[in-house]
């Protein structure tokens, strides 16, 4: 199969296109603070902004509610910092006065790593709270925004996030390929003080400030992703089409659907007891111990966005993923189908629920 050449005969990204993405990225992110873009899956920069952040001897809270906290964590420590772990289970939200008792255990704390929503294991964390407690301590409060962008609220500057990182592939419904930092000026000040900040590295912000941000962002630094810009771009050009509090109320109607749906169908519950810890972007379905959710995954289409549980949640946990274009009624009606005639089931209770649950869900709000 030949690639199209429209697709590799395009011109050159120019630099004036590249810096109206990340204008279009900033806007998405309610933020005035610079946006930088990186040609990686979203890992680059939440490593970046780490090892740009933190030096040795610093102390850092790192708050683990999925597998992503426990990576920051190792991350934190090859830096040098005394990390802080402030883990809860996996099936829960952390609370802001849990992070306000640990912050005033350890007054120190000059970096805080936050995950907004947990697509791995379905949780979602309040971060407006978060942010407003790690301000009034003084930390920087770094914010995985991977999963939960475009899925529900996320207003950088007005909750206090210093460094929001996002990636295009969940709810956006974008590229995996290219991914965003938000960087606040007291995040720069912090950065630029800092002896251990990586330079003349991919994993540098400073250069990316110093050679594109402060140059005008009139020259790249390098030849930019161009068919994962351009993806980016036009996931970014959809979402304004749609309306951003259209796309939130489509994933919260998705969560809700599935969730309702899946509480009709026997031997599944939620993972996420507590709907208001529940994340949009995916459902997480806890098994009953007669059924493995590895194997009842590997019963279903593989086309189906569903999947079992990572490492020890693999017999007990499954994970509907309704984000971005599968954000739909007929996407979760088919999953409910599929789960009902994998474990015997009548699949219309399931059907019926779901359906009610979406036709009940609250319309767009402003965000």
């Amino acid at each position: 199969m030949n690639p199209s050449p429209d697709l590799l005969d395009l011109p050159p990204l120019g630099a004036g296109q590249f810096a109206a993405i990340e204008d279009q990225v900033a806007a998405l992110l309610r933020t005035e603070s610079d946006v930088i873009i990186q040609q990686g899956e979203a890992l680059l920069p939440l490593e970046a902004a780490i090892r740009s952040a933190v030096h040795p001897g610093s102390t850092a809270l790192n708050i683990v509610t999925g597998p992503y906290g426990q990576t920051f964590g190792h991350w934190l420590r090859d830096c040098g910092a005394k990390v802080v772990d402030l883990a809860v289970p996996y099936h829960a939200a952390v609370s802001a006065e849990q992070v306000a008792e640990a912050l005033r255990a350890h007054p120190e704390t000059e970096f805080v790593s936050l995950v907004h929503a947990e697509a791995a294991t379905g949780n979602t964390n309040p971060v407006a709270e978060i942010g407003a407690v790690v301000r009034e301590s003084g930390a920087l409060l770094m914010l995985d925004a991977v999963a939960s962008v475009a899925a529900e609220p996320l207003r950088t500057d007005e909750w206090g996030v210093d460094l929001c990182v996002i990636g295009g592939q969940k709810a956006m419904g974008g590229p995996a390929g290219v991914s965003a930092v938000a960087v606040s000026p007291r995040a720069w000040a912090r950065i630029t003080a800092n002896p251990a900040a990586p330079r003349r590295s991919y994993l540098s912000l400073l250069d990316w400030k110093e050679r594109w941000t402060d140059a005008g962002r009139t020259v790249l630094p390098h030849a930019p992703a161009q068919l994962e810009m351009l993806a980016l771009g036009a996931c970014l050009d959809r979402i304004a089409a749609e309306g951003l509090p259209a796309v939130i109320a489509r994933h919260r109607a998705a969560a809700a659907a599935t969730r309702a749906g899946a509480l009709a169908l026997p031997g599944l519950s939620p993972f996420v007891p507590d709907q208001r810890a529940a994340a949009p972007v995916a459902t997480t379905l806890r098994t009953a111990d007669s059924l493995r959710a590895d194997e009842l995954a590997a019963r279903l289409d593989r086309a189906l966005p569903v999947q079992a549980g990572g490492g020890a949640l693999a017999a007990e946990m499954l994970r509907v993923n309704h984000y971005g274009s599968a954000a739909t009624l007929p996407t979760v009606l088919s999953v409910l189908t599929a789960l009902a005639t994998a474990t015997d089931a009548d699949p219309a209770p399931a059907l019926q629920a779901a359906q009610l649950a979406w036709e009940s869900a609250p319309a767009p709000e402003p965000v």
